[in-house]
């Protein structure tokens, strides 16, 4: 079930949060996420969150402003079951456009939004990582 996000589900959402992007950016210092763990759960509530909750449990969550995808995350066993594509068939639903930004060496998450339909609009450097992202579109 996706619903929207409670206040007693941030701890959850947080975990996930950190554990998703530690795994996933292997190539960004654990630290990096580490640093910003605080900043994030603070502006949690000034997103709007959905979570993916399963017998009580949450496994996994879309954070978006307006037409912005802040982040998909999903826990690490529940991968590759369908619920990062539900999450996100729900932004489409609420958004005749999306925005979001990938790392290119997420290799998997570009795989995952090309099959979504998204397009690569720009390719940036992320000065606080180094690393180089881009910036990917999907409309109607």
């Amino acid at each position: 079930m996706i619903r929207i996000l409670k206040p007693s589900d941030i701890d959850a959402v947080m975990n996930i949060w950190l554990s998703s992007n530690i795994q996933a950016h292997s190539f960004i210092p654990r630290e990096y996420w580490m640093k910003y763990f605080g900043q994030v759960k603070e502006m949690l509530p000034d997103a709007t969150v959905y979570v993916y909750e399963d017998n009580g449990s949450v496994q996994g969550f879309i954070g978006l402003t307006k037409n912005y995808i802040e982040g998909i995350f999903v826990e690490e066993s529940m991968r590759g079951k369908g619920i990062g594509t539900q999450l996100l068939n729900l932004a489409k639903q609420l958004c005749s456009s999306l925005t979001l930004q990938v790392y290119e060496k997420n290799q998997s998450a570009l795989r995952f939004y090309f099959k979504e339909g998204f397009q690569i609009k720009k390719k940036q450097m992320d000065s606080e990582t180094g690393q180089m992202d881009f910036t990917m579109e999907w409309s109607m």
